[in-house]
């Protein structure tokens, strides 16, 4: 499978429907452990070898921005460790978390150009 999701339990009915396959997580000890299981291959806690079931050769794991809070400084690692799956965040089922910047937020801000 290309795709993976990580987040609200809503969003991953929705992205079922579309055959992307997920975990859906409700805290930061799940949404660490998932994570864990995809992009290492192991949990800490259980100590598992398998990765999440329907994440075999994930490429792309779409997160939520909370799930991306709640993982913190192991996402920033991994992002910067130039591996697979390639993570995209996406917002959850609120919608937008406050303070967050958009792709085009940052664009502005690093050329200094609003149109």
């Amino acid at each position: 499978m290309d795709y993976f999701f990580i987040g609200d339990p809503e969003l991953l009915t929705a992205f079922r429907f579309v055959g992307i396959g997920g975990v859906p997580v409700g805290d930061a000890d799940e949404a660490r452990a998932a994570f864990l299981r995809i992009t290492r291959g192991w949990n800490e806690t259980a100590g598992a070898v398998l990765p999440e079931t329907g994440a075999e050769g994930c490429r792309v794991l779409i997160i939520t921005e909370e799930v991306a809070d709640w993982l913190g400084d192991l996402l920033i690692d991994w992002q910067l460790a130039d591996q697979y799956p390639l993570i995209v965040e996406i917002p959850g089922i609120m919608g937008r978390l406050e303070g967050r910047k958009t792709l085009v937020d940052s664009i502005r801000e690093a050329i200094g150009i609003h149109v």
